[in-house]
C-alpha cells in the first residue's frame, strides 16, 4: 500500500524569501544562522539525504551522492505563520491574510469576550508568552482574570494559571473566543496557554491547546478521506486543521516523544498519511532565541532519523520540511520569520541525487503526494513526482 509520512520541523527556515523585507525579516536564515553560530555542529543522516546540497551550511556539507531527492520551497500564501504553512503544505494557499493586531485588540473585541465569558481579562497586547505571565502571572492569581495577548502572527493567546482557571475551564474560554472571533476579526489561531508555578517562577505546561481557523478549502487531507483513505495526526496536526480531514489524532508532549509517536504510527496498517508537527525548535527555542539549543534539538532530530528511515516499508514517500522560519539570532523581534523551507524526499521508489531547485510553493508536496496516491490533481502546487522517482 503506497503511503506518505509528511514531518514538519517546526519553524526551521533555510534563507530568507525575496519578499521577507516587507514583513521585516530582511536577513532571517534559521538554519543556515544555527549552524553558523554553533562549534562543532553536524546533521550527519540529513547530511547524507542532501540537507547541505540545499543551501551552505556551516558543519553541513554538501554530499557527493545525496540519498533522495532534495530542494527548497517558497511560500506562495501572505503569512509566515505555522496555519498558512501547513495549510499550504496540505495544498491550501491563502491569499488573504489573517488579521494581526500589533496594538493589541480594540476595547469593543475586548468587551464582547469578556462579556461572553463573564470575567475581566490581563493583558492585551503583543508579549512574548514566557514575559507576559511573569509581568501579569501575579495578578492574575489574585483576581482570576485570564491573560490575553497577541503576537506578529495572527494569534489570539489565553494564559492562565492551572490551579487559578482549570485546563477545562481555560479551554472552554478559548472556545468561546473562537465563537466570537470570525469575519474581520477571524484570527488563524486562538492558543490555551497554561502555566502552573509560583510569582517569578512560572512555568508554561505541555497542556497548550489550539483552536484554529476552520481551513475554507479542501486540502489533501480532505481529498484522501473523501476517496476513502485514512489519514493520521501526530502532534497539532490536527489542531492546526481543526480537525479537517484527519481521521485520527494523537497529541505528543515534545519532539522526542513526536518522533516516537510517528514510528508507532508508521507501524499502523491502513493510513495513506501520516502527518507529523514537531513544535519545540519554534516554540522553546526559536521564539526564546536559544541557538544553542535550537542547534542541539536539530541534533537530537537528526539521530533519530536512521529509526524513521529503517521504519518505512517499500512504498513509502518520505517528506523532511518546515512552515516557517524562527531565526533565533534575528534581533528586529521575537517571532516567525518570512524563509524558504528545505525538502528532503526519500523512500525506495524515490531516485537518489535528485536536485528540486528552488520551487514557487509549499503546496508542491501535496500536489505530489495526490499524484502518488492516485488522487485527482489539486488547485495549487506543480508536483515533481515524475522528477523523482525511478
Amino acid at each position: 500500500m503506497k503511503r506518505a509520512i509528511i514531518i514538519v520541523l517546526d519553524s526551521v527556515g533555510i534563507g530568507e524569501m525575496p519578499d521577507a523585507g516587507e514583513f521585516g525579516d530582511a536577513g532571517a536564515n534559521t538554519l543556515g544562522h544555527v549552524a553558523g553560530s554553533i562549534d562543532d555542529f553536524s546533521l550527519p543522516n540529513m547530511e547524507k539525504m542532501g540537507l547541505g546540497n540545499i543551501a551552505p551550511l556551516r558543519g553541513v556539507p554538501p554530499s557527493p551522492a545525496p540519498s533522495g531527492a532534495y530542494g527548497k520551497l517558497g511560500e506562495q500564501s501572505r503569512g509566515k505563520d505555522t496555519t498558512v504553512g501547513h495549510w499550504e503544505i496540505a495544498g491550501l494557499v491563502s491569499t488573504v491574510p489573517f488579521p494581526v493586531y500589533p496594538e493589541g485588540f480594540p476595547p469593543d473585541l475586548v468587551a464582547a469576550f469578556e462579556k461572553k465569558i463573564g470575567r475581566k481579562t490581563l493583558g492585551n497586547y503583543p508579549a512574548s508568552g514566557t514575559e507576559i505571565i511573569k509581568d501579569l502571572g501575579e495578578e492574575h492569581m489574585k483576581t482570576g482574570f485570564p491573560i490575553i495577548y497577541t503576537s506578529a502572527d495572527s494569534v489570539f493567546q489565553v494564559a492562565a494559571h492551572e490551579e487559578v482557571i482549570p485546563l477545562p475551564e481555560l479551554y472552554r474560554i478559548c472556545r468561546q473566543a473562537r465563537e466570537l472571533l470570525h469575519g474581520k476579526h477571524g484570527v488563524a489561531r486562538v492558543i490555551a496557554r497554561p502555566f502552573t508555578g509560583s510569582p517569578g517562577n512560572f512555568e508554561r505546561t505541555a497542556h497548550r491547546h489550539d483552536f484554529s481557523f476552520l481551513p475554507p478549502a479542501d486540502t489533501i487531507l480532505d481529498v484522501l478521506t473523501r476517496h476513502g483513505l485514512k489519514t493520521y495526526g501526530v502532534g497539532k496536526i490536527n489542531d492546526i486543521f481543526a480537525g479537517k480531514g484527519v481521521s485520527e489524532t494523537i497529541g505528543i508532549e515534545n519532539n522526542r516523544d513526536g518522533v516516537d509517536k510517528t514510528l508507532k504510527a508508521m507501524e499502523k496498517d491502513g493510513f495513506s498519511l501520516i502527518f507529523t508537527n514537531l513544535v519545540d525548535f519554534d516554540m522553546l527555542y526559536g521564539h526564546r532565541r536559544n541557538v544553542v539549543a535550537y542547534g542541539k534539538a536539530l541534533e537530537d532530530f537528526d539521530a533519530r532519523v536512521p529509526e524513521i528511515l529503517r521504519a518505512m516499508r517499500p512504498e513509502d514517500m518520505l517528506f523532511f520540511t518546515a512552515d516557517h522560519g524562527c531565526d533565533p539570532t534575528f534581533t528586529a523581534h521575537t517571532d516567525h520569520t518570512r524563509e524558504y523551507i528545505p525538502l528532503l524526499v526519500n523512500g525506495s521508489m524515490v531516485k537518489p541525487g535528485v536536485d528540486l531547485g528552488t520551487r514557487d510553493s509549499f503546496a508542491d508536496i501535496a500536489q505530489t503526494i495526490a499524484g502518488y496516491l492516485g488522487m485527482p490533481e489539486l488547485k495549487y502546487g506543480k508536483s515533481f513526482l515524475g522528477e523523482i522517482t525511478k
